[in-house]
């Protein structure tokens, strides 16, 4: 028997995380990830996943001193990213400069070192705008968490609580989701004993496909389609029936609702700038909804995390080129994690092909 694409092949054990896609429920080490994103902080919920439980207030304070220790960008990183082909997006420019890190302990994946190479991506996203000519090379700040941060780094804009809240949420709800084709690309490569930068740099590389990290930015060309049509459901029915995919809409794991989506909506609500997109994408979510119902009845197609990902970075003027380095800046929690687990109970992944080519009639 193949199962392509190892669909519903259990393969290793975990503690990181847990999907019950027939319930909507997503567990990161024992609690609720919904949970976690609501009332924790990004470096608390890193904690976790690095190390099995939730910091007390000097762990705590420590990994957050770890992150701001390690946010400064080496002089050869900058001539890596100045030079650079222009024309290379930043997912690319992310996979190189993560792989040219030298690690602290290159042997054995470390905490210490998932925080330098999670730690030192904004400013890495920052010079590359900068060696562009977008945007100018924003002052190292060691005032703020690990997300107001990255938002500052990654527009130039003095980060409000307001605005933050809701890209914490989603940076939260997206650190983790258990063996989906980037962390397992990190855990193949771990599996090697190759290092942890090489690790991330294969997972990086995986982000890259469309059919993986892209989706924000398809979401945000829907919600761009959808502003200009006069009639929405017409406009959906007509893109369903030329056969293209509804960016945002479907989950492979979840077969109800996304409860990432669920939080991410919930936050939108809160936020008063968010009026105009979030009033668009909820207009939207509906009429698509109902739309994929009568198209493809019993398939049970919702928003998905993408979905209001796009609305929430939107909403926080965070450019479309972006959106994947920002899901990447997240997930990169996830993957060291799993890296981690990895080495320390590991077998190389070395799964079969079937050959199904010529055989020599001699054989």
């Amino acid at each position: 028997m193949i199962y392509k694409g190892l669909k519903g092949v259990t393969c290793t054990e975990t503690t990181l995380s847990m999907i019950d896609g027939e319930r909507g429920k997503l567990i990161y080490a024992g609690y609720d990830a919904r949970d976690l994103s609501m009332n924790h902080s990004f470096e608390e919920v890193a904690y976790l996943l690095w190390y099995g439980t939730l910091p007390n207030e000097s762990e705590l304070q420590w990994i957050e001193e770890k992150f701001k220790t390690h946010r400064n960008l080496p002089h050869y990183m900058k001539n890596i990213i100045e030079n650079l082909p222009k024309e290379l997006g930043i997912l690319d420019v992310l996979r190189t400069s993560i792989s040219s890190v030298h690690l602290n302990s290159p042997e054995i994946p470390t905490v210490e070192d998932a925080i330098r190479l999670t730690a030192i991506i904004p400013a890495i996203i920052a010079y590359r705008l900068h060696s562009l000519g977008t945007k100018k090379f924003p002052t190292i700040r060691q005032d703020l968490n690990h997300v107001a941060y990255y938002y500052y780094m990654a527009t130039g804009i003095d980060p409000k609580p307001e605005l933050t809240h809701a890209l914490e949420t989603y940076m939260i709800l997206t650190m983790e989701h258990g063996l989906n084709a980037s962390t397992f690309s990190a855990r193949v490569t771990a599996s090697s004993e190759s290092d942890l930068a090489s690790s991330m740099t294969s997972a990086i590389g995986t982000m890259k496909g469309p059919l993986h990290g892209g989706a924000p930015t398809g979401v945000i060309e829907l919600l761009n389609d959808a502003s200009h049509s006069n009639n929405i459901k017409s406009m959906i029915r007509e893109k369903m029936e030329r056969g293209e995919k509804l960016m945002g809409f479907g989950h492979r794991v979840y077969k109800t609702l996304d409860p990432r989506a669920e939080a991410l909506k919930e936050i939108l609500q809160q936020n008063p700038k968010a009026d105009q997109w979030f009033s668009l994408a909820l207009e939207l979510e509906d009429i698509a909804i109902q739309t994929l119902e009568e198209l493809k009845p019993g398939r049970n197609l919702y928003t998905n995390v993408e979905y209001y990902a796009a609305a929430v970075m939107k909403a926080l003027n965070i450019d479309s080129s972006l959106f994947t380095a920002t899901f990447t800046a997240s997930r990169i929690v996830g993957w060291s994690a799993h890296v981690m687990e990895q080495r320390s109970n590991n077998t190389i992944f070395r799964p079969n092909a079937e050959y199904i080519g010529p055989v020599p009639t001699t054989f």
